[in-house]
Parts: structure tokens; C-alpha cells; sequence
């Protein structure tokens, strides 16, 4: 039995790490056993988990500080179950905050199982010195984009495109009108999604200005409705803040649901991230909208290197989806450029089109499954490396 330490620190990280499983799973026939830190998904998938992953699911520098006291014991707490135990291998996946101290922890400590990290640092972004700091910590590299690579290779690190998982999300089963004939919405009602994050920081933010900007939106758009996405574990929190809403949002949360969401809206208001991305896969016309700590925003601002935020800009290289960061984040700026794109079907086609484009970039280099090709550079990399194979003997 082969054992992998799996560590991931939000949701994005868990639905990675679910995918990473299953396939690790399929490529040793189930050879494999899981311990480490997840979400609900991967504990699904079987990982046993040291303390529920919410409790490092945090980001900005002024958000954390609160918490600072809490991580460095869950950093310590992690570092010393992964010695206790000594897996075959270590996996982090993003969230680097949290996941590179517990690796430096580790090796100062002289372990010296394979250590890979799944999901590169934003090193194209700001801070271009974390490709040296990543390079002294880990064995492998494993990235979702294809322009990632060179930056770690040139700091001597073994690095792998593997693809991104969201160019390989099938259609949903269930059609555009079945998914609102389920909730009683009409083929003609304007239907807009709503995608304010799943860390309750990112919600507290953008949800009241969400709120206002709704009831401008309603003057312009006759019979809106709204449906959300949110983690499981975040839908009573959500329901509550957003009842006294002019037009409670139908609030979603199982993944099945979220992608028939995507089709059957027609236009989405999103936080950068991940979720951005799926709408895109879907072809959803959207408008990018994000609010941050403001000192946050103010060191930010001086470490950023790429004038965009979206992925599908930042692959494409020019603007394309519509973006509203920090102080443009108001009300009536968003009401405006939601209205602009639902006015202009040039403008919603030019988005698909777009979005096609760089879904495109991001299919796995040997067209399989993001996540199969993820386990089989793990697996390669652990039955190269002599160590496993003594331990093996």
C-alpha cells in the first residue's frame, strides 16, 4: 500500500485533490491510502484528515493576522504528523501560506521523502523569488498553466504542465430548460449568476455591494432573478445574509447544480478564481468583480507584475472579460457593465469566443484528464526516486 500525505488549504485545493485521488487510485488499483488536510470532497474520497481544512482557508496579509496564531500550530501539528507517519510521498496543492512552511519545517527536520507541490505560485504575478524558494523546498512541480513552467525550470526544479482540470469538466446532464423548469424560471426570464467566493472574507466583502448594486440592476432589467454558488458548508450563512435581498438568490452549492447553473444563466458576476474560469468552460458572458483588505490591495499593488486578473485575460493577454477591483468595485459601476453586456450580444459573443480560446490552452498537453496526468508524473517521480524503492523492498 502506497501512502500519500495530501495537504490542501481551500476549496479550489480540495476539488484538486479529490480529482488527484481518484486517479491515484484508478493508476495503483487502489493501491493507495490518504491522510493529510482536505475538504469535504476529499474526505469523501477517503483522506483522513488532521483538522478540518476551513481553519487555513484564508487569504491577503491583513486577513491573516487574526489567525496567525492558529496556523503556526496547524503548520507545527502537520509537520510533526507527516515525520510520525513518513508517506511514500507528500503532496501540497496551492495554497502556499501554509503549505511551504510545513514544508520548510520538514526539511530542516532532514525528511526526506519526495515532496511535490501541485499548482504553482503566481510567480508571473508578483513575488518572482518564490521560483528559487520553491525550487529549495520541493522535488517536483506540478502546474495548471502552460506559460508556468520556464520560471521554476530556471531554478533547476523538475516541472510538469499537467493541464487544467476545468478543460476537462464534461456538460452537464442536466439541459438549460430543465434546470429552470426545476426552479420554476422561464426560458425568457433574465437569469444572472452570482460567484462571490468560497471564503466567508470574499463574501463579507462583496455580498452588500452585490446588494446595491442589485437594486440599481432592477430598474434596467425587467423580472431578474439570480442564482448562486456557494460551498455546502456556507449555504445557511448565505441564505441568511442575502434574505432581505429585493430578489433572494436562489443559492446553489452541489457541483451537478453549479455547472447546470453556468448554462442556464445568462450572464455571470464572478470573483477571480477558479470559479471564473468554470463559467468560462461554460461559455457564461461575465463581468469579473473583487474587493480585498485595503491594506492588502495597498501591498498588492506594489508587488503585481500583470495588469489583469481573470485567467482568461491573462492567457489571451488583453482584456476581454470586463474587471472591477477594489475601489471600482461600487454599485453603479458594476450595474453598468452588467447592463452594457446584457444589451450587447456582439459583446457576449466576443467574451465565447474568447473563452474558447483559452479553455483551448489549457487542455492537457497529451489530451487525458488533468488530474491523470497530475498522478502519473506523482507516480513516476516516486518510483524513480531510490529512497521508495528501498522503503518498498
Amino acid at each position: 500500500m502506497t501512502e500519500f500525505c495530501i495537504l490542501a488549504g481551500e476549496h479550489s485545493g480540495d476539488a484538486l485533490g479529490t480529482a488527484l485521488m481518484e486517479a491515484l487510485k484508478r493508476q495503483t488499483s487502489g493501491n493507495a491510502a490518504f491522510y493529510g488536510v482536505g475538504g469535504g470532497k476529499m474526505l469523501a474520497a477517503g483522506l483522513d484528515s488532521l483538522f478540518p481544512m476551513r481553519e487555513i482557508a484564508l487569504m491577503g496579509f491583513a486577513e491573516v493576522l487574526p489567525h496567525i496564531p492558529r496556523l503556526k500550530r496547524r503548520i507545527r501539528e502537520s509537520a510533526d504528523m507527516i515525520l510520525t507517519r513518513r508517506p511514500d510521498a507528500l503532496i501540497t496543492i496551492d495554497s502556499p501560506g501554509f503549505n511551504y512552511r510545513v514544508v520548510r519545517r520538514l526539511r530542516e527536520a532532514g525528511f526526506d521523502r519526495p515532496c511535490i507541490h501541485y499548482v504553482a505560485p503566481t510567480v508571473w504575478a508578483y513575488k518572482p523569488g518564490r521560483a528559487k524558494k520553491t525550487a529549495a523546498l520541493f522535488d517536483r512541480l506540478l502546474c495548471l498553466l502552460p506559460f508556468e513552467p520556464p520560471f521554476f525550470e530556471a531554478e533547476g526544479l523538475p516541472t510538469d504542465f499537467v493541464g487544467h482540470p476545468v478543460a476537462d469538466i464534461a456538460p452537464p446532464s442536466e439541459t438549460r430548460d430543465a434546470f429552470r423548469d426545476r426552479h420554476h424560471i422561464a426560458t425568457a426570464t433574465p437569469l444572472l449568476c452570482l460567484l462571490p467566493g468560497s471564503r466567508r472574507g470574499e463574501r463579507a466583502r462583496l455580498l452588500p455591494v452585490y446588494a446595491d448594486m442589485l437594486a440599481l440592476l432592477t430598474t434596467r432589467i425587467a423580472g431578474l432573478r439570480l442564482v448562486m454558488a456557494v460551498p455546502a458548508d456556507a449555504v445557511e450563512e448565505v441564505s441568511a445574509a442575502t434574505a432581505a435581498w429585493a430578489i433572494p438568490p436562489l443559492i446553489v452549492s452541489a457541483e451537478a447544480d453549479k455547472q447546470a447553473m453556468f448554462h442556464a444563466a445568462d450572464l455571470a458576476l464572478a470573483k477571480s478564481g477558479t470559479v471564473a474560469l468554470e463559467a468560462a468552460q461554460a461559455g457564461l458572458p461575465m463581468v469579473t468583480a473583487y474587493k480585498v483588505h485595503p491594506i492588502s490591495a495597498w501591498l498588492l499593488r506594489r508587488m503585481i507584475r500583470t495588469p489583469y486578473v481573470n485567467l482568461v485575460n491573462i492567457l489571451l493577454k488583453r482584456l476581454i472579460i470586463p474587471e472591477l477591483l477594489q475601489e471600482d468595485c461600487t454599485p453603479e459601476k458594476l450595474c453598468e457593465a452588467l447592463s452594457a453586456l446584457w444589451l450587447s450580444g456582439e459583446a457576449r459573443e466576443a467574451q465565447r469566443a474568447a473563452c474558447r480560446e483559452a479553455i483551448a490552452m489549457l487542455q492537457a498537453p497529451d489530451g487525458r484528464q488533468a488530474s491523470d496526468v497530475a498522478a502519473d508524473r506523482i507516480l513516476q517521480h516516486c518510483l524513480s526516486d531510490v529512497r521508495i524503492r528501498a522503503h518498498h523492498q
